[in-house]
C-alpha cells in the first residue's frame, strides 16, 4: 500500500471501541459537542443549561423559554418558575433533534427532600415535553437520591411511567434502594468519589483500577447483574479517561465533551471489563432497605454523605444563578 493509501485508513478510536460495549452519553447542553461525537442520549443539569445560556447561539432558545414564562404565569414568581421549566424541556428538545435516544432533565434540586413536590414537578416537563411533541419515553426525569428523591422516582415510574435517572449517587445503599424502587436508571458519580479521597485522606493518585468511584461502580453494577435488578448503570462525573476505560462494558457512561474528544483522537483498544455472565460469580450478599436502614447506611458513609449534600447545594446554585439571569429578562420582556 502506498503511503498516499494509508493516509486514507482511518484508524479505530478508542471511543469506537468503547461503543462496542457500551453506551456512550454526552455530558453537555452544548449541541454542537453533541453533533461532534455522536453519542446516544444526552444528559444535562442546571450548572450544564447554566453554561450553555451564556452562549449567544443559544439566545433564542431564552427567549422563547421568557416568552412562556410571562404568557404562563400571573406573578414575577410564576412567571420565573414557568420560564425555568420550558427552558429546561426546550433545551432537552433541541438535544433530541441531535440524539437517537433519550435526554436526562433534571428536577429543581431544592427539591430534593421532597417526594410529593419532586413528582409534582416531573410530571410538569413531561407535560412540557408532551406539548411539545416529545414522547415522555424520549426522556429520564433526573432526580437526587436522597430517600424522598428514590421514593418519587418509585411512584413515577410504578404510577405514571415515566422514567428516572438518579443522579448523585455515591454509595452502594443508594444504588440498593434505587434498585428495589425499580427505577430506570442510576448515576454514580465516578470523578466526585475520587476528588473526596485524594482531599480526605493520605492517597494522592490512584490507578483507574483501583480508584474508588471506580471500584464503587464496578460493585453497584456486579450486583445488579448477580441479582438480576432491571436497572441500569450509567458512570458519570469522569476526571480522565482512564476512569472510562476501566468501566467499559458498564450499561452506559456519560462524558464530558474533553474527554470524549481524549478518546475521539486516541486509537488504544479497550477490553470489556464489565460483564454480566462475570457479575453472576462475583462473592455478594443481597440486602434489602427500609428507610431507617438506608439512612443509617448513608449517614455512616462520610464519603457520601459530603458529597450528596455538596451536590445539591452547588445544583441549587446554580439553579439560583439561572433564575437571576431569567428574572431579569422576564422584567425587561414584561415591562
Amino acid at each position: 500500500m502506498s503511503s498516499h493509501q494509508s493516509k486514507k485508513v482511518k484508524m479505530t478510536s478508542t471511543l469506537d471501541h468503547l461503543k462496542k460495549y457500551t453506551t456512550i452519553v454526552a455530558d453537555t447542553g452544548d449541541f454542537e459537542a453533541i453533533k461532534a461525537y455522536k453519542p446516544t442520549d444526552a444528559t444535562t443539569n442546571p450548572s450544564l443549561i447554566l453554561s450553555a445560556a451564556k452562549m449567544e447561539q443559544y439566545k433564542s432558545i431564552i427567549d422563547k423559554a421568557v416568552k412562556h414564562g410571562i404568557k404562563a404565569g400571573e406573578t414575577e414568581e410564576e412567571k420565573l418558575s414557568e420560564a425555568m421549566d420550558m427552558l429546561c424541556v426546550l433545551f432537552g428538545c433541541e438535544i433530541l433533534k441531535i440524539v437517537p435516544g433519550r435526554v436526562s432533565t433534571e428536577v429543581d434540586a431544592r427539591l430534593s427532600y421532597d417526594t410529593q413536590k419532586s413528582i409534582e414537578k416531573a410530571l410538569k416537563l413531561i407535560g412540557l415535553y408532551e406539548e411539545l411533541g416529545v414522547s415522555k419515553d424520549r426522556v429520564l426525569i433526573k432526580l437526587a437520591s436522597t430517600w424522598e428523591g428514590i421514593q418519587a422516582a418509585r411512584v413515577l415510574e410504578k404510577e405514571h411511567n415515566v422514567h428516572c435517572n438518579l443522579t448523585l449517587l455515591f454509595s452502594f445503599c443508594q444504588a440498593v434502594a434505587c434498585a428495589e424502587a425499580e427505577v430506570t436508571l442510576i448515576s454514580p458519580f465516578v470523578g466526585r468519589i475520587l476528588d473526596w479521597y485524594v482531599k480526605n485522606t493520605d492517597n494522592k493518585s490512584f490507578e483507574p483500577e483501583n480508584d474508588p468511584g471506580v471500584v464503587s461502580v464496578t460493585k453497584i453494577y456486579n450486583y445488579y447483574k448477580k441479582f438480576d435488578y432491571k436497572t441500569v448503570v450509567m458512570g458519570a462525573s469522569f476526571r480522565n479517561t482512564g476512569e472510562i476505560k476501566a468501566l467499559t462494558g458498564c450499561d452506559l457512561l456519560t462524558i464530558s465533551p474533553k474527554l470524549l474528544e481524549e478518546l475521539k483522537d486516541s486509537d488504544e483498544s479497550v477490553d470489556r471489563l464489565l460483564d454480566p455472565e462475570n457479575a453472576k460469580n462475583v462473592r455478594l450478599e443481597k440486602i434489602s432497605l427500609d428507610e431507617p436502614t438506608f439512612r443509617w447506611m448513608l449517614n455512616e458513609d462520610v464519603m457520601a454523605n459530603d458529597k450528596l449534600s455538596e451536590g445539591i447545594r452547588n445544583f441549587a446554585i446554580d439553579c439560583r444563578k439561572l433564575e437571576a439571569v431569567l428574572k431579569e429578562l422576564v422584567r425587561a420582556a414584561s415591562s
